[in-house]
This record gives C-alpha cells, sequence and structure tokens, in this order.
C-alpha cells in the first residue's frame, strides 16, 4: 500500500536529487533535501484538507490529481508562478523574467520579495475564506465544542465569512500594507495593491468553491435517483445523465483543489528564497515536497484515515485559519518559516491526539454496554 501509493514520491525524490548533484553538486543536493523537508512540514495540513476533498472523487480523478495535478503543482506554482509575479510586478516580458530567475538570481529575489505583499493578500484571502466557512457550519461532530457549538449559531447569517474577510482584508490594508516589508528592509505602502490582491482571492475563492459546491450538490441529488435513472436508461439504451454530471462535479473538485494547493504552496515559495535564489534548485526541491503531499493525500483517503481520526480535518482547518493569519501579518513583519510549519503540525497533532483519545473512550462505552448486555442474560437465565 505504502509503495503503490508512494512509489511515484520515491521515484521523483531520487530523481530529483541526482537532478541536484549534477546541477549544483553537493550543496545542491543539501538545499534540495531542504526545500523538501520544508514544503512537507508547511503542507501538512494542505494535504489533511485535500483527503476531505478527494475521497468524494473517483480513482480516475485520483489519479488525475496525482499526474496532471502533480504537473501544475510543481512546474505551475513551483516554477512558472515565481516568473509570472516577477513579469507583471517588474512589468516585464516572461522570456526577460525567466533570462533575470537563471542570469541575475539576487535582483529576481528582490521582484518577488517586493511582489510579496500582492501574494499574501491573495493566499490569505482564500485560505481565510475556507477557514471561515468551516467553522461557521454547524456539524455533528465538534472538537473544540465550547468554541464551535456559538460559532456555529453566528454562522446563520448570510454572508457572515465574507463580511469577517473584507472587514480582516480592510484592517490589514490600513494597518500592515501601509508598512510593507521590501528588500533591504524598506517599507513602503502597498494599501491599495493588498486590496485589490485580496479582493480577487476572494473573488477567486467564491467562484470557484461556489462551482465546486454547486456540481457536488448536484450529484448528491443524482445519486439518489441513481436507481430510477439506471432502470430508464436501460429501457432507452442512452447513457446516463449523472455520468456527465458526475465529470463536472469532479472536475470543479480538482479546479478547486488545484486552487487550494496554489494558496498553500504561496508560504513556501516565498519560504524558499530564505535558503536560495537558485530557481532551479528551488523547484526540484519545492516539487519533490509537493509529490509527497499528494502522495499523502490519497494516503489518507485511501487508509479512510479522516473517519478514523475524525479531529483531523478540524485540525487541519485551523491550521489554515493560523496560516491566513500569518500570511497577512507577513506583508509587513517577516515571520521565520519554522514557526508556520510548527503551527500547523501542532494543531494537527493535537487533534489527532483528541482523536485517539476520542475512540478510546467509545471503545470504552461499547465494552461496558456490551459487559451489562452479557449480565442482563445471565441473570434473566437466557
Amino acid at each position: 500500500m505504502v509503495l503503490k501509493t508512494f512509489g511515484w514520491s520515491f521515484a521523483v525524490t531520487a530523481l530529483g536529487l541526482v537532478a541536484a548533484v549534477f546541477y549544483g553538486g553537493w550543496t545542491g543536493f543539501g538545499i534540495v533535501a531542504i526545500l523538501s523537508i520544508l514544503e512537507i512540514s508547511l503542507s501538512f495540513d494542505n494535504a489533511v484538507v485535500n483527503a476531505g476533498i478527494l475521497k468524494k472523487m473517483n480513482a480516475f480523478w485520483q489519479k488525475i490529481f496525482l499526474t496532471v495535478g502533480v504537473l501544475i503543482a510543481v512546474f505551475g506554482m513551483r516554477l512558472v508562478f515565481p516568473v509570472v509575479i516577477v513579469a507583471i510586478s517588474a512589468k516585464i516580458g516572461p522570456i526577460d523574467a525567466v533570462d533575470l530567475a537563471l542570469n541575475d538570481k539576487d535582483h529576481y529575489q528582490e521582484l518577488v520579495t517586493d511582489a510579496h505583499p500582492a501574494i499574501a493578500a491573495f493566499g490569505g484571502m482564500f485560505l481565510l475564506m475556507i477557514f471561515l466557512d468551516f467553522i461557521f457550519e454547524d456539524r455533528d461532530i465538534k472538537w473544540l465544542a465550547w468554541l464551535e457549538r456559538p460559532l456555529a449559531k453566528l454562522g446563520k447569517v448570510d454572508m457572515l465569512s465574507v463580511c469577517i474577510a473584507l472587514v480582516v482584508l480592510l484592517v490589514t490594508a490600513m494597518t500592515f500594507a501601509t508598512h510593507a516589508h521590501q528588500h533591504g528592509g524598506a517599507h513602503v505602502d502597498k494599501a491599495e495593491t493588498v486590496l485589490l490582491s485580496g479582493i480577487a482571492g476572494l473573488i477567486t475563492y467564491m467562484i470557484v468553491g461556489g462551482l465546486s459546491g454547486y456540481f457536488e450538490d448536484k450529484l448528491e441529488e443524482e445519486e439518489e435517483r441513481e436507481h430510477e435513472e439506471e432502470e430508464e436508461a436501460a429501457r432507452s439504451g442512452k447513457p446516463r445523465s449523472a455520468v456527465a454530471l458526475a465529470g463536472k462535479a469532479a472536475f470543479f473538485m480538482f479546479l478547486y483543489l488545484e486552487v487550494l494547493d496554489a494558496s498553500f504552496s504561496f508560504d513556501g515559495v516565498i519560504g524558499a528564497f530564505a535558503v536560495t535564489n537558485d530557481i532551479v534548485l528551488m523547484a526540484l526541491g519545492l516539487g519533490i515536497g509537493a509529490m509527497y503531499v499528494r502522495s499523502l493525500t490519497v494516503y489518507l483517503v485511501r487508509q479512510g484515515t479522516l473517519d478514523d481520526y475524525v479531529y483531523l480535518e478540524h485540525g487541519a482547518h485551523y491550521a489554515i485559519g493560523a496560516l491566513a493569519v500569518i500570511l497577512m501579518i507577513t506583508i509587513q513583519y517577516q515571520i521565520h518559516e519554522v514557526i508556520t510549519g510548527l503551527v500547523g503540525v501542532v494543531l494537527i497533532a493535537w487533534s489527532f491526539w483528541s482523536s485517539v483519545r476520542r475512540n478510546k473512550r467509545l471503545a470504552e462505552a461499547e465494552g461496558k454496554a456490551a459487559g451489562s448486555d452479557e449480565k442482563t442474560e445471565v441473570s434473566s437465565g437466557v
């Protein structure tokens, strides 16, 4: 099971490390190894959240997530994205941006650092909306019940998540963005940039999340009528519409997963510059990490881990909320990647421990119930 799920990750790791040695020697090897670990530690909560979505998709779309999705994640977000950001922020062509990344690494790093406020605002708003929609939803299983019960009641207010997100964006633009951190330790006013980027992140979430949710709901409705549609299809000889609808639902959920991964990768890409400004080594290291995150996502789905440890998804979403806040703060202040990674790891570890305790309590309760039933049967002479 482990080899089947992580086989491609192991292969990519081997190829990536060999390529790093040929490209940058043993120093390159060490940098790629460090970046891989950094990406995995920063994105573990991403894997847990992805698993909650991916488990609703069939085996075909899980394979698409591990193949096409990886190409988008590795080459799109870890290689192309930093170049595109530089091209837009510096107002130069993509070819010139690539030339800059390969031949003038220091200036390239400066441009990416200067673009950080826009990146952080976009990703922060997208992730904040995911967190808010989760905590305002009334769920049967609650982890921090003292907090989640009142929040679920507040969640009945229409558009509350959007209102809170916009308030957070406005406060960020009026505080952190007015002294945004730039290369060389300088601070400039990026309030307008942060506002526009944050609104773009909010719009992206509402469009992609709304479409994926719509088609998911439609798919569930079709599944309820599955038996009747099969009989009708058998009589008419026509394919069931549920097949096409399932494809739409899976496609938009896949699109949602990719945008979600993009938002999670922002901090990894920016944090990678603390290790190296070589775009090739960066792509190799972050690409290896992205492979493991995707393999871990599929592993969690196939093992049913989220069903066994019911608070893991809660912990991951709280980690998302923490990451959203951290991204907003980093517009003005630098926060070490170790802190960012530890916040997510601690929250997920806490939720895992809580899940284990819950399972233990349920097992003890079932054991006591079974024991009392046996005593009742003996006393009644059965």
